[in-house]
């Protein structure tokens, strides 16, 4: 069995400080696991690592797609084989990383066969959200599938009218589909080491990263990228962007912004604190309560990539 090292945890919770120290000791390269960062020219609401971080370390996965061009967790999935496929073949330890849950257990676990797209379904959906609002169509799902709506945030509508479709199409919740006819990654043994840092450590954090995104340029980068790619892009929907169109718009001053984009941060660091729980319900998960650029976390992990490679041997 290969070894496979993943870590994950709720955003600004140290992962890509954690995953590059143990991918310098232990010469491997890293997998990126968001389902933001594989857009291009998206960096600084992405908290991408920088440039040198990169040079250092190979990382795969990011900058795959152009913001106007469509990315799933099963699109993503081929990616992340392909590129384990030929980290295999040069004998290199992979370490994913990342707070996307569902791109990770596409990954790793495989996704459900999903019903074909419904083109006209879909656009009434998209109507509704408009006319209505995205937390309308956010309540619908939960009344379909109440796990997928504490997974998906309402404004995230794309993913919203998908679990919408998918469970309609099916007449079952599409949680419940996932459960089944997955195409789980094999050959790997895999070590799951999961952030958990104290809350307010973790609060103090995201509410950093919010306002430093912003300080760096947010609003500039989402300026740049409405011009070349239009307004109207997915990826634009997500925590940071949106608030920096706002901005953009003269919806919102940009204090306000900052402060609704680090709510939204936080609220998202909930859910994704949720959702890997449960996965530690399905999964055997180290969890490391603390942040992963702490030097007493950094020294668990590298204990326990030491103690999971001599299994692998």
């Amino acid at each position: 069995m290969l070894p496979l090292i993943v870590i994950f945890g709720a955003t600004a919770s140290g992962k890509t400080a954690l995953a590059l120290e143990l991918a310098r000791r232990f010469g491997g390269e890293i997998l990126s696991c968001d389902s933001v960062a594989v857009y291009r020219r998206m960096e600084l609401g992405t908290a991408k690592p920088t440039l040198a971080e990169r040079a250092s370390v190979p990382h795969h996965l990011l900058d795959l797609y152009d913001p106007n061009e469509v990315c799933t967790a099963g699109d993503y999935a081929r990616h992340g084989r392909a590129v384990l496929a030929e980290l295999k073949q040069r004998h290199t330890l992979p370490i994913v990383t990342g707070g996307t849950g569902l791109y990770l257990r596409a990954l790793l676990d495989g996704l459900f066969a999903a019903p074909p797209r419904d083109e006209a379904l879909r656009e009434l959906l998209r109507k509704r959200a408009a006319t209505r609002g995205p937390e309308h169509l956010h309540r619908t799902l939960a009344r379909f599938d109440a796990a997928a709506a504490g997974l998906i945030h309402a404004n995230d509508v794309s993913k919203v009218v998908r679990a919408i479709e998918v469970s309609l199409a099916a007449r079952r919740p599409m949680t419940e589909q996932w459960e089944q006819g997955r195409d789980a990654l094999r050959g790997y043994s895999v070590l799951r080491i999961g952030l958990a840092p104290p809350r307010d450590l973790l609060y103090a954090r995201i509410n950093e990263r919010a306002a430093a995104m912003f300080r760096n340029g947010l609003v500039e980068e989402t300026r740049s990228l409405i011009a070349d790619f239009g307004a109207d892009c997915r990826p634009f929907t997500s925590l940071g962007y949106v608030q920096a169109a706002e901005v953009l718009d003269g919806a919102m001053t940009e204090p306000a912004a900052i402060a609704a984009a680090q709510q939204g941060h936080r609220n998202y660091a909930k859910r994704q604190t949720t959702w890997f729980r449960r996965e530690g319900e399905l999964h055997p998960v180290h969890w490391l309560h603390g942040v992963g650029d702490a030097h007493a976390v950094m020294a668990d992990a590298i204990e326990l990539v030491e103690q999971h490679l001599a299994k692998s041997a």
